[in-house]
């Protein structure tokens, strides 16, 4: 490993022969190819994130990957997570995260920067590779499909086409035919064979030149695609016998185990080839080892899209599989990073097998995910460290805060938080309440009848917990954006114009973010009237939940209208307002009810 400043460089490649290679790298990581350690990240963000994984064309010159890595990290909300770096194969993989436009910028100006510093005429590597940004694949972590980042990749395709004079082939997700779907058929020939390919009209690149000028032997050409996130996994094994570890392997993985006949022979089809049974997951790779460091054998994984087969269903047939084979696995490490959907599930998968229901908060879920899965077994995991989400963004500071220092705060002369930070917060506490009764209610005796519903409204109310906590923070943050606008100079009529435009935008964020928490309470009202339907020993709470509701879809209301004031755009005003009235009147109409409900469950009231 190779310090350069403040940034670590690592060395080796992930297991199980994975497409592009891909080990991230944080402060504290070992290296090795057999077994890649412990690393660093993670954090919570509501917002979209993607992951760019591009592979340059150089393995040795720091101060060319430097630059590179500079490039990226000056696009404002890029987190650089990855510098990986391989002289053999004369190859660097770097891995960053962002906001979909602050990703596409960082991933140009990084291919811009390759092309002037990497000259592909003399190239030679192990790797292959046909330019000096070999790929560049976009993946979806978070609130992103993959056919936008496939979208992402097409425009970001089309722009160094365009801007940079460099040859794009897309391929996987943004592929432009089936057949360029695979990266391997897209890299045919390699940068010695573009010539070539540029000659045949069927094998030309998608965008850009399709000529070998000068500037195109320098750059070579480029890869851009997108792809599911890359989940690197070693399940361990208390076994030295790698045939062992090589037959589970074979099991699981999507590409399966050779079939042999009652005299143990290899079976062929007409063409000589050995015929396969396929394996028991599908987007699975999987390899099986010895390692030397643990004294024990392993079935190393590559997840190539773990919403296919999730981690927790292939980690509980490796057990299965290798009960029947006599051996017991003990434990399990995570190579890198991992989504935070993938560990919600795991959680949540195993909080139901023990009956109990899965809509726990997420650090609940969380950890209940890393004991099952045995992810301590061998080391220790942060989830703070590992979780994608979690390595890129945090809670706001209001979040963050103690009961004590949010009060204090609120109760303080400056003007936020305010009531808009205050109705998020109600809507935080009344999703936390329903989910707490819908969790005193699963599994008890007498509320059979509810099933799934209690289970499936828990979940729904984490998730809009979540959203009520972020916007805590984010109405406090919209109105402090405010403020700055109406003290942007305003001296000549450039800088009026400037912040008139300023002002108008901000007006519209601080609109538009109660008026989300005001919608996302009508969501929660009806969570609540689920509520009121379980544990007769949580009414009281059941019924806190409802006014709570109430409380955030009122104060969101006056915040929306407040703000109105103040757009110009009488247009947007009137659509604004109408969504806000048509959310407040539903609102009301039900908490309404719900507490007349509640009311005669705790024996009536007399007014």
């Amino acid at each position: 490993m190779r310090s350069v400043g403040d940034r670590y460089w690592s060395s080796g490649a992930t297991s199980s022969g994975s497409v592009e290679l891909r080990v991230v790298m944080l402060p504290t990581l070992q290296t090795g190819a057999a077994s890649p350690q412990q690393h660093s990240g993670a954090s919570m963000s509501q917002s979209p994130i993607v992951e760019c994984v591009p592979n340059f064309s150089e393995g040795s010159d720091l101060e060319v990957l430097r630059q590179i890595t500079d490039a990226i990290e000056a696009v404002d909300g890029i987190t650089l997570l990855d510098v990986d770096p391989g002289e053999a194969t004369n190859r660097t993989v770097v891995t960053f995260v962002g906001s979909p436009p602050a990703v596409e910028e960082a991933a140009f100006r990084a291919i811009a920067c390759a092309a002037e510093l990497i000259d592909m005429s003399g190239h030679r590597g192990a790797h292959p590779r046909m330019g000096a940004t070999d790929v560049c694949p976009f993946v979806p972590v978070a609130g992103i499909t993959m056919a936008e980042c496939a979208e992402m990749a097409r425009r970001v395709g089309a722009r160094v086409g365009s801007e940079l004079q460099i040859p794009i082939y897309l391929y996987e997700a943004a592929a432009s035919t089936p057949e360029r779907q695979n990266l391997a058929t897209v890299r045919t020939g390699e940068y010695e064979g573009l010539a070539a390919r540029f000659g045949d009209l069927t094998q030309g690149p998608d965008h850009g030149p399709r000529a070998m000028d000068d500037n195109v032997r320098r750059t070579g050409a480029t890869a851009v695609g997108a792809r599911p996130f890359l989940v690197a996994y070693n399940v361990n094994l208390n076994t030295r016998n790698t045939r062992k570890a090589m037959k589970i392997a074979a099991r699981i993985r999507e590409k399966g185990i050779i079939r042999r006949d009652e005299r143990n022979e290899i079976v062929r089809d007409a063409e000589g080839k050995a015929v396969r049974d396929p394996g028991m997951f599908q987007k699975v790779k999987a390899i099986g080892w010895f390692i030397e460091e643990y004294d024990r054998c392993q079935v190393s994984i590559n997840f190539v899209d773990h919403r296919v087969s999730p981690i927790h269903e292939v980690v509980d047939a490796i057990r299965r599989v290798a009960d029947e084979e006599g051996v017991v696995v003990t434990g399990s490490e995570l190579v890198g990073l991992i989504p935070l959907e993938a560990m919600l599930a795991a959680g949540r998968h195993y909080l139901r097998r023990q009956g109990l229901n899965p809509g726990a908060p997420e650090s609940d879920v969380i950890e209940t995910a890393i004991r099952s899965l045995g992810l301590r077994d061998l080391g220790p995991f942060d989830p703070a460290e590992r979780i994608i989400e979690r390595r890129i963004a945090s809670d706001g500071p209001l979040v963050k805060e103690t009961l004590r220092g949010f009060a204090d705060r609120l109760a303080s002369s400056a003007p936020a938080p305010g009531g808009g930070s205050v109705a998020a917060l109600c809507g935080a506490l009344s999703t936390g309440l329903a989910a707490m009764v819908a969790q005193l209610t699963t599994g008890k005796k007498g509320y059979e009848a509810l099933g799934d519903a209690v289970d499936e409204m828990a979940l729904a109310a984490q998730g809009l917990r979540e959203g009520f906590l972020a916007d805590v923070d984010t109405d406090t943050a919209a109105f402090d954006g405010l403020m700055a606008a109406f003290g942007l100079p305003r001296k000549t009529p450039e800088e009026q114009a400037a912040r008139k435009e300023a002002i108008q935008a901000a007006t519209t964020h601080a609109i538009e973010v109660p008026l989300r928490v005001l919608e996302r309470a009508a969501e929660a009202v009806a969570l609540v009237e689920v509520a009121v339907t379980g544990n007769r020993n949580a009414r009281s709470d059941a019924g806190v939940a409802a006014l709570t509701a109430e409380a955030a879809a009122e104060g969101a209301w006056y915040n929306v209208c407040i703000n109105l004031e103040g757009l110009d755009d009488a247009d947007a005003a009137r659509r604004y307002r109408e969504r806000a009235n048509t959310a407040l009147a539903a609102v009301t109409l039900r908490t309404t009810a719900l507490r007349a409900q509640v009311r005669t469950q705790l024996g009536g009231f007399d007014a």
